[in-house]
This record gives C-alpha cells, sequence and structure tokens, in this order.
C-alpha cells in the first residue's frame, strides 16, 4: 500500500501546485477575471470567473494537505471538463490547446474515484 499512498502523495502535489498557480492570479485580479469570464462568453463573469478562482486556489490547498481532497477533485474536474469543451468548441488542437485540462480532468477523475492516501489530513481510506 505505501507504494499506493506515495504516488498518490505525488499527485495531489503536483497538481495541487498547478491549481493554486492558475487560480492565485485569478483571486488576486478578481475584477480582471471577471472580464475575462465575461469575454469568454461565461455570463455573468463575476459569478463564474469567482466560483473558478475560488475552485481552483482553494481546491489546490485541499489536495495538497489531503483535507477533503476528493470533493476538491471533484469539483476541480468539472471545471477542467468545462475548460476543455470550451476549448473544443474553440477548435484548439491537442497540443498548444486543451493537453494540460485533459490531464489534469484525469488526474482529478483518479483523486475523486480513490482516495487522498495515507500522507494526507485525513488519512485516506474511505472504504
Amino acid at each position: 500500500m505505501m507504494d499506493f499512498d506515495i504516488s498518490m502523495l505525488v499527485l495531489r502535489l503536483a497538481a495541487g501546485f498547478i491549481f493554486i498557480a492558475h487560480g492565485w492570479p485569478k483571486v488576486r485580479g478578481m475584477k480582471m477575471t471577471a472580464q475575462h469570464f465575461e469575454s469568454m462568453g461565461f455570463k455573468p463573469g463575476h459569478v463564474w470567473g469567482t466560483a473558478v478562482a475560488l475552485v481552483e486556489f482553494i481546491g489546490g490547498i485541499a489536495l495538497i494537505l489531503g483535507f477533503l481532497a476528493q470533493p476538491a477533485a471533484f469539483a476541480l474536474a468539472i471545471v477542467m471538463l468545462v475548460a476543455l469543451f470550451w476549448k473544443l468548441g474553440k477548435g484548439q488542437g491537442l497540443v498548444g490547446g486543451y493537453e494540460l485540462d485533459l490531464l489534469l480532468l484525469a488526474t482529478m477523475v483518479v483523486i475523486t474515484l480513490l482516495d487522498s492516501g495515507a500522507y494526507s489530513m485525513t488519512g485516506g481510506y474511505y472504504y
């Protein structure tokens, strides 16, 4: 089981830092985030921009700590699914387009379906 626990820790840490890195600028510049989301067609921009910013930032922290990692991963999976479909709708390709969204979506599905592992605040093993 130790290999599983270490694997989940590495996965959670990597994804958590990525989500914090993407969420913090959105949280810090909420007005710009709202305008950006509005320009992408997510109206009202302040609602969707705020929701995504908080899910990414707080969800990233939850992943790193392993505290409520599965619910956070589920919320982040929804964000990544929307981002993926939005990029596909814009005609973006895999390379230089939606590859990170696809990888993060897959990562969030794994964390949602499994658990956060023993190296987490909750200690994992919900089943």
